[in-house]
């Protein structure tokens, strides 16, 4: 575990993207919000987005994580929307610069910002990637990252092994710190099969992240996934206490389920606090917890055990 994180835990904010698509109205082309940092309106309702979880943070005395908002910000998805190049290179920059700004004007114990990497597909389906090639690809976006000066590079809804190996190798090569989160299906597996277990040992074996997460999946589904046996015939379960982060969903619904949704699936707070709770104790360095599809910063408040108090 990297000293990055220091003696401390940390609040991370829920579903960027599904809050602002359902709860706040705010259309989402292929459900990217990068966008927005390049929009007034766009930086007024960020802003008052990562004030809510600064608030959480405050009231559970720990620091503040800030994500990008850049989790579709990569060239396929990017060209899409219009972006080339040097587009996309400048609001990358730009989402940490917002994040940077919105940073001076929180008070809480301590922040750290994240340059959030997403997956070259869709993060439901296993990609199959080369991780040479998945380095290489997602190589422009770690190093404006890391020219703009984040604390940490975080690939998260990663499908499989290759894409996330690729993703480390591309963040030591500029000299960054680097995080990596899995997403499981219902059964605790990764969209390719993999278990989390099996995907942790071989990324670790070839070179190894900072640390570990777990995003876009309930804690129901993640509890199997650290009983799933494998090939390792020795493993003690020394690999979970690579987990650091976990950012759960507040539905019990597969992925397949939630892509069907047209409406938001907000689930069951008292399940999503109890079975989080639970997780815990399997996952003994995990500091930093969040949400992810379908949660907002009540369901973060209620998973840090505070009250909430909107923005």
């Amino acid at each position: 575990m990297t000293d990055l994180l220091a003696d401390r835990s940390w609040v991370t904010d829920g579903g960027l993207e599904t809050d602002l698509l359902f709860n706040k109205g705010i259309d989402l082309p292929d459900f990217a919000a990068f966008p927005l940092v390049s929009d007034a309106g766009g930086v007024e309702v960020l802003s008052a987005y990562y004030a809510d979880y600064a608030s959480v943070a405050r009231a559970a005395g720990a620091g503040l994580m800030l994500e990008t908002p850049t989790w579709r910000a990569n060239p396929d998805w990017a060209a899409g929307l219009g972006y080339d190049a040097t587009r996309l290179e400048t609001v990358n920059h730009r989402a940490v610069d917002l994040l940077r700004s919105i940073a001076a004007d929180l008070d809480v114990p301590a922040t750290l910002i994240s340059g959030v990497v997403g997956p070259r597909g869709d993060g439901y389906l296993a990609a199959g990637a080369d991780a040479d090639e998945a380095a290489e690809y997602h190589s422009p976006q770690v190093h404006t990252f890391a020219a703009a000066g984040v604390d940490v590079v975080h690939a998260m809804t990663m499908s499989e092994p290759a894409e996330a190996l690729g993703v480390v190798r591309a963040a030591r090569a500029a000299g960054m710190a680097v995080a990596i989160s899995f997403t499981v299906e219902t059964d605790g597996r990764l969209p390719d099969g993999t278990t989390l277990r099996d995907a942790v040992l071989a990324v670790d074996a070839a070179e190894a992240p900072d640390w570990y997460g777990v995003n876009c999946a309930h804690p129901l589904h993640v509890s199997p996934a650290l009983a799933l046996p494998g090939p390792h015939q020795h493993d003690d379960g020394s690999w979970a206490a690579r987990i650091a982060s976990f950012r759960p969903n507040a539905s019990t619904l597969s992925h397949a389920e939630l892509d069907e949704m047209s409406e938001l699936d907000t689930g069951d707070l008292a399940l999503l606090t109890r079975s989080t709770n639970e997780l815990r104790g399997h996952l003994p360095a995990l500091r930093i917890v969040g949400g992810c599809c379908g949660t907002d910063a009540s369901h973060v408040a209620a998973l840090w055990g505070t009250p909430h108090n909107a923005h």
